[in-house]
This record gives C-alpha cells, structure tokens and sequence, in this order.
C-alpha cells in the first residue's frame, strides 16, 4: 500500500530524483514548462490584485492577496511545469553528484529566460484585454502602485527580502514531495506560500508580472486619475529599475533556496543517503 505522505527523512531523496529529471529535459522540454509556469505565476499575481486592490485595510487586503496567489504554484506543481525560483532545490543533485553543475546552471538559465517569456505575456494579454480597467480603472492605478512600490527598492531590500521569499516558496516545493494526493499537494502550497504574499516578501518570477504590468500601466491616463504618485515618481518605473529589482530578488532567492533549504537539508540526510547507498551495492553483490 503506497504511504499517504512521506517522512522528512524521504524527502531530500525525492528532491535529488525530481532535480535528475529536471536536468534531463531537453532544452525544448526546459523553455515550453518554464514558459507554462511564468504564465501561472502571472495569473496567480493578476488574481489576488483582483481581491486586494479595493481594501482599505492593509491586513484584510493581504490576507485575500494571500488566499488567491497560492494557484500559481498549485498549478506549477500539480499539472507540471518549471519555475526558477523551485529549481533553486537542484543544487542537492550537484551537491551528491548526480547531476554536473553545469547542467544545473543550463537548466536555471533556460527556465529563468522561459519564466520570464511566459510573464510577458500575460502582461500583454492582461492589459491588452482591458482586464486593468475593471473598478473604474483601479485596478491599472494599482498594478502602478505597486510597481512603483518595488522600483524604488533598494539592493539590500531587494536581496534580502528574496531570501525570504524563497526559503518559504522552496521549503513549500521540498514539503510537497511528502504528500501524494491532490488535496495533500494543495495544502502544502497554499498555508505557506500565503505566509510569504502577506508579509510581502519578494519573488522574482512574480515580480516579472508585476512591474512589467505597472511599467504598461503607467502610460495609461485612464489608470493615472485615481494615483497620488506624481511625475517623479513615476518615472522611477523604468527599465533600469526593473532590471535592478530583478537582479538582486533573483539572487537573494537563489540564497533563499540553495542555501537555506537545499544545501541545509542536504547536510542533515546525506549520511542516510551515503547509507543507503552502501545498503544497494551490498545487495547487488549479494545477488551477483
């Protein structure tokens, strides 16, 4: 009878199986699922400003941003698809040398560039389809907000703040190899990545969503009537600054992941894995 969810002990070797075959897509494989992924994280992104953007309470309004971005990585993990900031956990692979760094890298390279293909365009399907002027055009005034909010982060922030992010998002991707049913999966993503929306932490590929779609929004005047930002302060979404954000958020999520999650655990089972490794030769022996 299949276990209905495994021990932590398990984990790192599901993590290190899953990286194996994450390394072993083809390149074509790699761009059409970190495309697919981009997308889920974008809508994940569009719905929960669609249920915050008119609260007046911060609390309530992060708590319902909170309950609907969590389906971005449902999707993400339930119907298949790579997501960089995830991909972070294959650093375990490289660490008990079943895959090389090389194609570590070749994977997060292809799915980075992937993920963001797949954001852009939802950007442009969202803001084309005139999604933004539901509420009287509120919503496009805030997709300007809040990428303004992320623009003028500085590198500190940025970089810390992406730490965070990821170590909730890859320890809720390292949870969900315990469970193995849908409703098991579902909770796992969804109580922890909520944590990470409401405190507001920042994820890169999300992030790709967000200012490029304020970066749109911002030359919409039908969107500008209900901001308080002036001139100035618009002009601090730019392309510059975006790149800026997206630097140091993607570093501080490779920290996040890598180090935090998977390099950490890594580090408690890899004597277990060693074990378990002399268990399987012996016993080919035997059989020899």
């Amino acid at each position: 009878m299949e276990k209905r969810m495994l021990k932590p002990n398990d984990l790192c070797k599901e993590n290190i199986n899953s990286a194996i075959s994450k390394a072993n897509l083809s390149s074509k494989q790699m761009l059409i699922l970190g495309i697919l992924a981009g997308a889920f994280i974008a809508i994940g992104g569009f719905s929960s400003a669609i249920v915050s953007h008119n609260v007046t309470n911060f609390s309530i309004s992060k708590l319902l941003a909170g309950m609907i971005f969590p389906v971005g990585l449902m999707l993400v993990i339930i119907c298949g698809a790579e997501l960089f900031t995830g991909n972070s956990l294959m650093v375990t692979a490289v660490l008990e040398k079943r895959i090389t760094f090389k194609e570590m890298m070749k994977n997060w390279i292809l799915v980075y560039i992937a993920n963001f293909v797949g954001s852009l365009l939802i950007v442009l399907l969202i803001y084309y389809s005139g999604s933004l002027d539901v509420n009287s055009g509120k919503l496009g005034s805030f997709a300007i907000k809040t990428a303004y909010t992320k623009s003028i982060l500085s590198s500190s922030k940025a970089f810390f703040s992406g730490i965070l992010c990821n170590f909730i998002v890859c320890l809720t991707v390292w949870g969900s190899f315990a469970a193995k049913d849908i409703i098991s999966k579902i909770s796992i993503i969804w109580f922890p990545i909520m944590a990470f929306v409401i405190s507001g932490f920042e994820h890169s590929v999300a992030n790709m969503y967000f200012l490029f779609i304020g970066l749109l929004a911002k030359n919409n005047p039908n969107y500008l009537t209900n901001l308080s930002l002036n001139i100035n302060q618009l002009s601090n979404i730019n392309m510059l600054n975006i790149s800026h954000n997206l630097l140091w958020v993607t570093l501080g999520n490779i920290v996040g992941g890598s180090v935090l999650v998977a390099t950490l655990y890594w580090s408690v089972y890899r004597k277990n894995l060693c074990n378990e490794k002399i268990v399987n030769l012996n016993s080919n022996i035997e059989t020899k």
